[in-house]
């Protein structure tokens, strides 16, 4: 990650605009577009950005800019990336809770005579 990130936990929009290499309507644009792309709010009301989300906006920039896709185009490919990653994540947690009944399956096993 980048090292202007460490040692904050949220960004103001024109700090992460600096960051991506964008100005600030554009994330303001692509917040609309983007559903990956949604900075939680301050009490103020001002946008507060996360590294997750600075990440989510150097992604779309890449996307965008670099691979030359459309916004249809980088929203299908974020959508395809946020179910592999739902799918490995389903697939840990279906580990885990086989591992849970297991365990009890083997206690209920010790308790037979």
């Amino acid at each position: 990650m980048n090292k202007e990130l460490q040692g904050k936990i949220y960004y103001t929009i024109s700090e992460v605009a600096e960051m991506v290499g964008v100005e600030a309507y554009v994330l303001r644009f692509w917040e609309k577009e983007f559903p990956h792309l949604r900075p939680g709010k301050n009490r103020a009301g001002n946008r507060a950005y996360k590294a997750k989300d600075i990440q989510n906006a150097m992604q779309i920039k890449t996307l965008l800019y670099d691979q030359g896709y459309t916004i249809d185009g980088a929203r299908t490919i974020l959508k395809k990336e946020g179910r592999q990653a739902g799918a490995d994540q389903m697939s840990d947690k279906t580990k885990e809770l086989i591992r849970n009944i297991r365990r009890e399956l083997e206690d209920l096993l010790k308790l037979l005579p």
